[in-house]
Parts: C-alpha cells; sequence; structure tokens
C-alpha cells in the first residue's frame, strides 16, 4: 500500500468519525438523562481526537513527499 492509498483510508476513516459525531451530538440534543449525557459526552470527547488525528495523518501521507511540505512534529521522530 503507498502512502497516497494510506491518505485516502484516512480520510474515509475520518468521514465515518465525523458521522458518527453527528448522531452522538444529535442524541446528546434529545437525551435529558445526565448518566447518559456524560456518557455521550465522553464518547464524543474522544472520537473528536481520533477524527483530528485522521485527519492530521491524511494530509501527513498525502504530502509526505512534496518538497516544501513542513510536516507536524507530532508524529516525526
Amino acid at each position: 500500500m503507498t502512502l497516497a492509498e494510506l491518505s485516502l483510508e484516512y480520510r474515509a476513516h475520518a468521514h465515518a468519525l465525523d458521522l458518527r459525531i453527528c448522531q452522538l451530538e444529535y442524541l446528546l440534543e434529545h437525551t435529558d438523562n445526565v448518566d447518559k449525557r456524560c456518557q455521550l459526552q465522553d464518547r464524543i470527547r474522544m472520537l473528536s481526537t481520533m477524527l483530528r488525528e485522521a485527519r492530521e495523518l491524511a494530509v501527513l501521507t498525502e504530502r509526505y513527499y512534496d518538497r516544501g511540505y513542513r510536516r507536524n512534529a507530532k508524529y516525526t521522530i
């Protein structure tokens, strides 16, 4: 698998995460149960972190070989 192909996988993963976050936010808006709301907020927070990282990795893998691209220090060794 090439980095370009991997980038597409990260984009698809990010799209799925974004869709799930939207679904959970809808449930959060329509839930009155305090415990359930806390669970939903925690899940949304975790998925939001995963979404951010998937988007960052998609950019990194699609632009990895571009001359002059400044890589995110978070993902370099």
